[in-house]
């Protein structure tokens, strides 16, 4: 695997799915110029605009290429993206796709027709076209990404989103009063056509342990796991909701061994009470529109504390550096931990420490707690140091490496501090600091009881 730390990631998630961890990841990882997973010729450039989103085989090369030259730290996920486009579901059921360089939409396809009862029922075909494209992007991706990094399920997207792409939003909310039998009818179908392309997407990407990668907002558990939203419940009231999109939601989070709800938006807030009384649903994540404060400010911390108090797992995204004082005063109840990491320099260990913790006085705030969630990592001289140590050079904290690391392979680094941290490595480490690095990160291994 192209991630040294991905049994530890492993476990962060599957703690987290049973509410008892902290995920620190990303959506996609950095590229360096650098890294070099594997060496690889520079893919041909996409034919056309639909060439760059429906060539199975270029895909996958070019999802490789990027693949090779990027680093996950902490609990970035290695996933190769498979996605047509969000809610691409629909193309599964009768529409077209029209493609631009950033983005992607799909074409009503039954917007015009003025009974359609008459329709025919929505079904799973294995012979449709963009189902085609999709199964052979998952199999070139898993083929090229066998033991190497994850392959994504696509955000197929589902329930009422899916029918507002396929009858025109502002065609189905007035359906939503005149033919509301129609409606759930549909979205029963659409459940359906959805349980098929999953279950056929997960046979091809799951891996040898039954675990799965959702693409979309770079979840994994271990077994059948999905990203599930209705953003169109923005328009509904909770009433309408209730009627409409819980039942086929709450069948897929049964169906599902992990299921993560995306929460779009203020105006789907007055939904989160149903949300929350969906037993099977496991998770929820928090997407703030535009324009208005991020998913770190203390604005959501109300909102975060419902989601917990029910006993589901929270994925908060936006997180900025000027945040973290706010955080602490919620740490514990929000269940998540900081680690910070600052240069010794010329000063001793001991020193920068106490340096540390004179700047949070001088800032009018309280010095680390006993049980408070935060670590300090303080190398001597600095990070140059623990990284030669890391991978294999002889070193010590009397001479300062300054600039002297080159481009030292930090998934290697990253592993060996982990073998080091669990014991498992040949012994205690030469380097006072690294020692006090490992009983620092202790503090934030679990949440106090």
């Amino acid at each position: 695997m192209w991630k040294a730390n991905w049994e530890e990631t492993k476990q962060h998630f599957t703690d987290w799915w049973r509410r008892e961890g902290l995920v620190v990841g990303m959506w996609g990882a950095p590229w360096e110029d650098d890294v070099r997973h594997e060496e690889l010729d520079e893919p041909a450039p996409p034919a056309s605009i639909e060439d760059a989103y429906a060539n199975p085989e270029m895909r996958a090369i070019r999802n490789h290429h990027a693949l090779a030259h990027q680093q996950f730290p902490a609990d970035a996920i290695p996933v190769s993206n498979t996605d047509i486009g969000p809610g691409s579901l629909a193309l599964l059921c009768g529409s077209t796709p029209g493609f631009a360089n950033d983005t992607v939409w799909f074409n009503p396809c039954i917007a015009d027709v003025e009974d359609p009862e008459t329709l025919p029922p929505l079904r799973f075909d294995a012979a449709n076209r963009w189902w085609q494209v999709t199964e052979a992007t998952l199999r070139h991706c898993a083929r090229l990404g066998r033991g190497k990094y994850l392959v994504g399920c696509p955000d197929y997207v589902e329930n009422f989103d899916v029918l507002a792409s396929l009858r025109d939003a502002q065609t189905l909310l007035l359906d939503l009063i005149g033919r509301p039998d129609w409606v759930r009818q549909k979205i029963r179908e659409i459940n359906e056509v959805w349980f098929e392309a999953y279950q056929r997407t997960y046979d091809i990407i799951k891996q040898e342990d039954g675990g799965a990668a959702f693409g979309a907002f770079r979840i994994w558990g271990p077994g059948k796991t999905a990203k599930l939203q209705c953003d169109a419940s923005a328009m509904i009231s909770p009433e309408m909701f209730d009627q409409f999109v819980v039942p086929a939601l709450a069948e897929q989070c049964e169906w599902l061994d992990y299921s993560m709800y995306h929460l779009d938006g203020t105006q789907a807030m007055c939904h989160l009470d149903a949300l929350l009384g969906i037993e099977a649903l496991d998770a929820i994540e928090w997407t703030p529109q535009a324009g208005i404060e991020g998913g770190g400010h203390p604005r959501w911390y109300p909102l975060y504390t419902r989601i917990l108090d029910a006993g589901k797992s929270l994925q908060v995204i936006g997180l900025a550096l000027e945040e973290v004082a706010s955080y602490r005063s919620q740490a514990r109840h929000l269940n998540v931990a900081l680690l910070t990491a600052t240069d010794a320099d010329q000063q001793s260990v001991a020193e920068r420490r106490q340096g540390l913790a004179d700047s949070l006085r001088r800032a009018n705030l309280p010095e680390r707690e006993k049980d408070e969630r935060i670590a300090l990592w303080i190398p001597k001289w600095n990070i140059e140091t623990w990284l030669l140590h890391l991978t294999g050079h002889r070193v010590t904290e009397d001479k300062n490496y300054k600039q002297q690391a080159g481009h030292p392979d930090y998934n290697v680094a990253a592993a060996r501090f982990v073998s080091l941290f669990h014991g498992s490595g040949e012994g205690p480490s030469p380097l006072p600091a690294l020692e006090a690095a490992f009983v620092e990160t202790q503090r934030i291994r679990k949440r106090p009881r």
